[in-house]
């Protein structure tokens, strides 16, 4: 088909109609363009495409600077062929459509750069692999459990590039993840039977540790964290500084008060506030990330770590902080869990959010319950993809 592209939808594709008034995703386009495209998949209601031809192009178009991005390659990147000041305008329209549908909030988004990539290029700190029958890595293909092999990674940061993962054979491995800050490099591998090959880095199989070292150190604001391997850590080198930066400047701690870190993951968050005076308690449900937080706040008396699900009941539980810091996985935080948060009425929350949708959907709910999104920002890092990161400020109603 040939059609003509409309507006960016959640996920990076673009909007158009089939001549049977399907919409149609097309993938690999811009707004205002004309293409000829491939359907890749089909339901009743709409259709999956890739631009396969690009008939009247985009001012906005670049040629993408990674030869392994294109139509039934790598699905890795969403947006290589978008010049990179407009990626960050159509992803702030994306969070503007989220929170106009969702939350029913009128509001202009400007998305913000990061220190630490190179024009969008060599941010990702960590990468993963999998690995086919064969023992060759490759990265996956859109919506595919089909493998694209390549030589290197351009959004992968040289220390990454170093390891050579893409290049190394890995028998009997299922994946292989890459992780690297500087000199510290570990590599972590699935598949009990993988015959390792020679590789310059830490390396854990299975959760076993045969090689130092056996995770990353980071520092954030002059704070060092410890991150066993296969631990989550925010990719892009200026992320983590940039949403604790974010976080604390939107709270403004005051020495005394307490707060309660929400996922609170390896003690990012709360290992801030407890160095800033605060008395913090820190909920996380994964065990290996409590582990790590614990590490990571030893040197602070007043910030507990418990190992449980941030549900509603536990949120119920808490008790009445000053402060909260909420940081879910995608999914968001869930309708009950957030008015159990409503309820508790702090003295302002911190709401870092990776994506759009749920944060649009729990906002309302926190809205509804007579609080206000006193600031939002939004932050650019995933490069050359269509993800974003949010910081929402909010406070309760008067008369807490």
């Amino acid at each position: 088909m040939i059609l003509d592209v409309g507006a960016v939808a959640a996920g990076g594709a673009c909007v158009a109609r089939a001549d049977d008034g399907r919409v149609v995703f097309v993938r690999h386009a811009l707004p205002g363009e004309r293409v000829r495209v491939e359907v890749t998949g089909e339901t009743k209601h709409f259709l999956r495409a890739d631009a396969v031809e690009v008939l009247e192009p985009s001012p906005d178009r670049v040629t993408p600077p990674c030869p392994y991005a294109g139509p039934g390659l790598c699905g890795g990147c969403d947006w290589q062929h978008v010049d990179l000041p407009v990626q960050r305008v159509l992803k702030g329209q994306l969070v503007e459509e989220q929170l106009r549908r969702v939350a029913k909030v009128e509001r202009s988004v400007e998305v913000e750069a990061v220190p630490g990539d190179v024009d969008g290029l060599r941010w990702r700190t960590r990468v993963q692999l999998a690995v086919d029958a064969s023992g060759r890595a490759g990265l996956r293909k859109h919506r595919s459990h089909e493998l694209q092999h390549v030589d290197l990674c351009l959004i992968a940061t040289k220390d990454v590039e170093e390891v050579g993962a893409e290049r190394l054979p890995w028998p009997g491995a299922a994946s292989v993840e890459v992780a690297a800050d500087g000199e510290q490099r570990v590599v972590t591998v699935t598949g009990r039977h993988a015959r390792l090959p020679d590789v310059q880095a830490g390396v854990v199989v299975e959760g076993r540790a045969l090689r130092a070292p056996h995770g990353l150190r980071h520092t954030v604001l002059g704070r060092s964290y410890e991150v066993a391997a296969g631990g989550f850590w925010q990719v892009h080198p200026g992320a983590a500084e940039a949403l604790a930066q974010a976080v604390l400047d939107g709270l403004d701690p005051q020495p005394g008060e307490s707060a309660v870190d929400l996922y609170a993951g390896v003690g990012l968050f709360g290992a801030l506030l407890g160095e800033r005076g605060l008395s913090v308690l820190a909920v996380e449900g994964d065990a290996r990330a409590c582990a790590d937080a614990a590490r990571n706040t030893a040197d602070l008396p007043d910030v507990r770590i418990r190992t449980a699900p941030v549900d509603a009941a536990g949120v119920r539980r808490i008790g009445s902080p000053d402060l909260v810091v909420l940081d879910p996985p995608r999914a968001g935080a869930g309708i009950e869990t957030t008015r159990a948060l409503a309820a508790l009425r702090p003295r302002a929350m911190a709401y870092v959010s990776c994506d759009p949708g749920s944060f649009a959907r729990d906002l309302r709910v926190l809205l509804d319950a007579g609080w206000s999104l006193v600031s939002l920002r939004v932050f650019d890092l995933y490069p050359l993809t269509v993800h974003v990161e949010l910081v929402g400020i909010l406070t309760p109603p008067a008369g807490r």
